[in-house]
């Protein structure tokens, strides 16, 4: 990186990435999910952990190769943040081992006693036919299920690497829908520029593929139901999508003041330049059809950093899939791009590793990075059968590109959209 003021045109500390850290189903760590991603490799798969016979769709993109006792949402999105953080604190090099001098922002899915807990406490309350809440208050009397408690509380897993990572100040936990991860950089941003820390840890984690989620999303029909092969389900921006792909995963960001990363030597990966986030309230799942507040998210992580749509060299879309959401980014995308819409590379990686849902803003903002560092731009697999209605250059195969700035975009349930600049250089 060459040199640079290092406060931006506001007056605002410059926010460097000192180090990323990384685990999906395409592996763990930087090199092996790099790899994977730009060798157009697919993570998804059967699902292996719960049966699946009676389930219309029975794939996802788990992470198999790291697991839990029990095997719970919470434990494994525990386990996958503290896997990503390690090797993002150890490429950053920042602090002593359980001492990060900074604060810890962490997006977590929420947190609910699953199927087989639920069935053990009622199975305690002694009753037979339906169990009244009288009885599960004498089940949960016996101290039997005290770890539980803990277990299932939403703030346990940001206590538990706050701990384990010796963060400053309290841990904060958040759940912005399928934007969490992005928010969670976005916080750890502001919090840079305001001078309230000089570092922040910002993770995104999810490990909450189980029966009942995928369940849930089913019913809303939100998923793919094409099985068979599972890498060919998630196709962003084809016009034969027909849903999103659960996966699991994390990513970790170490942020740093510009000036304090330089100072001590570090290294710097890139540089968040802008945030951009707008709730539009339309309706609890959908989002708006005509894009307006994408463009509004857009736009105002575009004004935040001080850029113009023209500085923008690809975009690492929400693309998840699902017919209505790919079309309302690509409007979005032609509003806020112009001309150059049909012209500015365009990938979604959830076409490999499926929706991760909490975490997909964070694991997206790493891929972006290494997308500027390696200047290779990663495929969407599957885009066999273009979209007449979306005119974007969606990239089919790795691109090796320069690239300087990337838009990454996270679109959530509720509206909650969180729009990221990434960039090699300050803008």
């Amino acid at each position: 990186m060459t040199a640079h003021s290092n406060r931006d045109a506001k007056d605002r500390p410059r926010v460097a990435v000192t180090g990323i850290g990384l685990v999906t189903s395409l592996g763990q760590g930087q090199a092996d999910n790099w790899a994977a991603l730009t060798a157009g490799r697919s993570g998804i798969h059967a699902i292996r952990r719960f049966p699946t016979d009676t389930l219309r769709t029975r794939i996802a993109g788990t992470v198999d190769f790291l697991d839990t006792e029990p095997l719970v949402a919470p434990l494994l999105s525990e386990r996958f943040a503290a896997e990503a953080a390690e090797e993002a604190v150890a490429q950053a090099g920042i602090g002593r081992r359980g001492d990060f001098p900074g604060a810890l922002f962490i997006a977590v899915p929420p947190v609910e006693m699953e199927w087989p807990q639920r069935q053990a406490l009622a199975e305690a309350s002694g009753q037979n036919g339906e169990v009244s809440y009288a009885g599960l208050q004498a089940a949960a009397a016996t101290r039997r299920f005290d770890p539980w408690h803990d277990l299932f509380i939403f703030g346990t897993v940001a206590e538990r690497i706050a701990e384990r990572f010796g963060t400053k100040g309290s841990p904060i936990s958040l759940s912005t829908a399928c934007s969490s991860g992005a928010t969670a950089i976005q916080l750890g941003v502001e919090a840079i520029r305001r001078g309230e820390t000089r570092a922040a840890l910002c993770i995104g984690t999810d490990g909450s593929v189980n029966p009942e989620s995928l369940i849930r999303f089913s019913l809303l029909s939100a998923l793919s139901t094409q099985n068979d092969p599972p890498s060919a389900a998630s196709k962003p921006f084809s016009k034969n999508r027909d849903g999103f792909v659960m996966g699991e995963g994390a990513a970790a960001l170490v942020l740093e003041d510009a000036d304090a990363a330089l100072a001590r030597g570090a290294t710097i990966l890139g540089y968040v330049l802008g945030c951009g986030e707008k709730g539009d309230g339309f309706h609890r799942t959908r989002s708006s059809p005509d894009g307006a507040p994408v463009v509004a998210a857009i736009r105002a992580s575009l004004e935040d950093a001080g850029l113009s749509p023209e500085d923008i060299d690809t975009v690492n879309a929400h693309g998840t899939s699902t017919p209505e959401n790919d079309k309302m980014e690509a409007l979005g995308l032609a509003a806020v791009l112009g001309e150059r819409a049909g012209q500015v590379p365009v990938t979604s990686n959830k076409s490999m590793i499926g929706h991760t849902l909490t975490a997909a803003g964070a694991i997206e903002a790493a891929f972006s990075l290494l997308t500027i560092r390696h200047g290779r731009i990663p495929p969407t697999i599957n885009h066999a059968v273009p979209d007449p209605a979306i005119p974007l250059d969606i990239v089919g195969q790795a691109r090796d590109v320069p690239v300087s700035r990337v838009l990454s975009n996270s679109f959530g349930f509720g509206g909650q959209n969180t729009c990221l600049i990434l960039g090699a250089e300050p803008a």
